[in-house]
């Protein structure tokens, strides 16, 4: 639903992927390797190698060019085409689950270097490395100083574009997130709206809201003091977050007490059945809150909207019909659900 969790780049030794048909070569490499310290992982052909990328995600592939049932260069063309379905795959979400600004960066990010080692020195198979999407290359008989030059520079510069995409992540964390609830912030909440906004109105369907806000929160901060007015907010954000009842509804912190529920493809009964299911769940919590006028625990005053977007409407329409329901709440005596419908 909301929240978005910083990308971490990873401390252990790089992981090497070595495909070669050769176990002499394999084994050389893997004692070259593992003596600068990295990980190795060996197979013996380019369809080995394809399956133990998918299941192990290596930092560098150090692939043979000639070898049995798949070569490398055809290995190379598919390792390279895994990493564009899986962007394909980050793109075709977009904007429709929490993680997922980050998960787009992180494929955008993610490119596996591919070190090609060939006996093969003439210029058209170097050009046919290069076109199936190896990174480098080295030939055969393998000049040893020349590789462990060769694969440091690349898992640097790796390391570099990881350590950009975790950066990129870090920002997006703290331009769409808000510091004390985690939850979404209204940045966010204004993005997304707008963007079912034009989702809905090409599809005729429902777009409902609901804004909530804590029941005299301005005495409970008064008398418990802002720390205690922290943890309150932060207990009932965990609750919206756990309740709205979609993959595509977006919790967000709509501002100081204020928290609003966007929810794509509910109607207006649904809203109303989400608003209750808060509603019991702030409750259950049972957050003492002697300044109260309306029970002696926190509650939640809830103003819920839906309507069809369409190109002559706008997000705003939505925002002003929810903020009245949520006026009519709080003018009734607090604690209370009213629906604009």
């Amino acid at each position: 639903m909301s929240g978005i969790s910083p990308f971490s780049v990873s401390k252990q030794p790089p992981l090497i992927l070595v495909a070669d048909d050769d176990k002499t070569i394999r084994v050389l490499l893997r004692k070259a390797m593992e003596q600068e310290g990295y990980r190795v992982v060996e197979v013996n052909d380019g369809k080995q190698c394809l399956d133990a990328y998918e299941t192990i995600r290596p930092d560098i592939v150090l692939l043979d060019a000639i070898m049995p049932v798949m070569d490398g260069f055809t290995c190379c063309k598919h390792l390279l085409q895994i990493a564009r379905n899986n962007l394909i795959s980050a793109l075709a979400t977009f904007d429709t689950d929490s993680t997922l600004n980050n998960n787009v960066i992180s494929k955008i990010w993610e490119r596996t270097p591919i070190l090609m080692i060939t006996c093969l020195d003439d210029e058209d198979s170097v050009n046919r490395a290069f076109d199936a999407g190896a990174t480098d290359y080295v030939t055969k008989p393998i000049h040893w100083p020349v590789l462990r030059q060769r694969l440091r520079r690349l898992l640097q510069q790796a390391q570099v574009y990881k350590q950009l995409g975790a950066a990129n992540q870090a920002l997006q964390h703290l331009a769409n997130v808000d510091g004390l609830t985690e939850l979404a912030n209204r940045r966010r909440f204004d993005d997304y709206l707008n963007t079912q906004w034009i989702n809905l109105a090409q599809e005729g369907s429902p777009l409902s809201m609901i804004l909530c806000d804590i029941d005299y929160f301005k005495f409970y901060n008064d008398k418990y003091g802002h720390p205690a007015g922290d943890i309150c907010l932060q207990k009932v954000g965990a609750v919206l977050n756990t309740k709205a009842q979609k993959h595509q509804d977006l919790v967000a912190r709509y501002g100081g007490e204020e928290f609003a529920v966007i929810m794509p493809y509910t109607n207006a009964s649904g809203a109303v059945h989400v608003a209750k299911v808060i509603q019991a769940g702030i409750k259950d919590l049972q957050i003492v809150h002697d300044g109260s006028a309306v029970s002696q625990y926190v509650t939640l005053s809830m103003g819920v909207a839906t309507v069809v977007p369409t190109w002559e409407s706008s997000p705003s329409d939505l925002i002003v019909q929810a903020d009245k329901a949520l006026y009519q709440a709080k003018a009734g005596g607090r604690d209370r659900i009213v629906s604009s419908d």
